[in-house]
């Protein structure tokens, strides 16, 4: 029998049938739906008269064909019953459009089978879950996608970074390098004499490894200075360390440049030092035997709580100095420092002590003391006015290589080798030392 409550929900039109805007389907998917569920169920689960199996065949007939038309129309066998059937149901649909045939085959399907509306809102559920899963997919790979393009666009930007941190480096090594080839070559004539290749395998090591030693003292400065200024409080932004960065780098290039074209005058007021060059060689052993063999001059123990300053005057057939140094088993603090004057000089050597009374009524020179790892700059007792730092005084690991640095005299004056064992309380230090100059 028909179902009376799922007909009454239809219109006689199938362009305003509530049937399809309720159920989420056009009319044309609907009819599909209708068209499989019928072949699938028909004799199974659901069981129509032979007219009406004949009324749905004529419907769908006039849907895939249009109206009968008995000229195109195939014939038919003599004993084929059911085709003449089939053919008079499908001339009963008459002149009914496509579309109103395939309503008219849904709402005679539903109203015959309580099977069908199920039917059809599995597959909506089923159409939507697609559908969900779908957006689901396609948002997942729009993130993907803005991810890739996020993580090129940090990666072009770090690239970009790496261009211009290389065209600096390169600069300020350009600068350098013209400013410690002269030395750096005379060293290296001195340790491998008759022998260009050897030395110009040494000259890149020592230019390497001055450019290192020079931008870590820098920063280790600037890094020492902003932690003793007074921050309020406040948070320090990334993006204003990365702006300093920079600065620090522009600072140098200014300066190295300025210390390239300007070079070294007489005068103190007239002249602006050069930066020191220091690199390390691994042949403490071999060293420390060599300076033995010369005499014990060249060999001084700093006690416990005390540093020594080693004074030497700038030569007059001299242009340049070098230094080597090496302890046995503990580190020791290195410094230079160059004091003007006129006077002449010999060579000599200063032991002082560090923890004098006077010191220690001074809180901030003791802070700084404590902390000699980030770089003291205070003068060698005894030193005059006009003295000005070269290289702070940090710890180093002389016992583990042999320290060898070189400096441009400035003008006439003196230089001031700091050795600082002041932050020891129970160790002395066994110090070998080598200091002489180049034309």
């Amino acid at each position: 029998m028909p179902d009376s409550s799922n007909s009454e929900s239809f219109s006689s039109s199938a362009d305003i049938s509530p049937f399809l805007s309720d159920w989420g389907f056009t009319l044309k998917e609907l009819y599909g739906l209708a068209l499989v569920f019928f072949k699938d169920k028909d004799g199974k689960a659901m069981h129509f008269t032979y007219e009406e199996r004949l009324k749905l065949i004529g419907l769908t007939c006039q849907v895939s064909q249009g109206k009968f038309d008995s000229q195109t129309a195939p014939p038919l066998g003599v004993l084929d019953v059911i085709g003449k059937d089939r053919r008079v149901a499908w001339q009963a649909v008459g002149d009914k459009s496509k579309s109103d045939s395939m309503f008219e085959f849904i709402t005679t399907l539903n109203n015959q089978s309580k099977l069908f509306k199920p039917y059809v809102e599995a597959h909506k559920r089923d159409a939507e879950d697609k559908s969900r899963r779908l957006k689901e997919v396609q948002l997942v790979e729009s993130e993907k996608e803005e991810g890739y393009q996020a993580a090129k666009e940090i990666q072009r930007q770090a690239e970009a970074e790496k261009i211009i941190q290389e065209e600096q480096k390169h600069r300020i090594q350009d600068a350098l390098n013209r400013q410690t080839f002269e030395q750096f070559k005379t060293y290296a004539e001195q340790q491998y004499p008759g022998n260009p290749e050897q030395q110009g395998v040494l000259i890149r090591q020592l230019q390497d490894q001055h450019y290192e030693q020079y931008m870590r003292q820098i920063y280790q400065q600037q890094l020492f200075s902003e932690q003793h200024c007074p921050t309020n409080g406040e948070a320090v932004d990334s993006t204003s360390v990365e702006d300093n960065q920079n600065v620090i780098v522009q600072e140098v290039l200014a300066s190295v440049d300025n210390e390239t074209r300007d070079g070294s005058g007489s005068e103190h007021e007239d002249s602006s030092i050069a930066a020191a060059s220091m690199w390390t060689r691994k042949d403490v052993k071999e060293f420390k035997e060599s300076v033995r063999s010369e005499g014990g001059e060249a060999i001084i123990k700093v006690g416990q709580g005390e540093s020594v300053t080693v004074r030497v005057p700038t030569h007059e057939d001299g242009t340049c100095l070098f230094w080597e140094f090496a302890t046995d088993s503990y580190d020791i603090g290195f410094g230079l420092f160059f004091e003007w004057t006129n006077a002449d000089e010999p060579v000599s050597v200063h032991v002082t002590e560090e923890n004098s009374s006077d010191e220690e009524d001074d809180p901030e020179l003791n802070a700084i003391q404590q902390d000699i790892e980030r770089g003291r700059e205070l003068l060698p007792k005894g030193a005059k006015p006009n003295t000005d730092v070269i290289i702070p005084v940090y710890r180093r690991d002389a016992h583990q290589e042999v320290y060898v640095g070189s400096h441009i005299f400035p003008g006439k004056g003196v230089y001031l080798l700091k050795f600082d064992n002041s932050y020891s309380f129970w160790r002395s230090k066994t110090l070998y030392y080598r200091v002489y100059y180049t034309k």
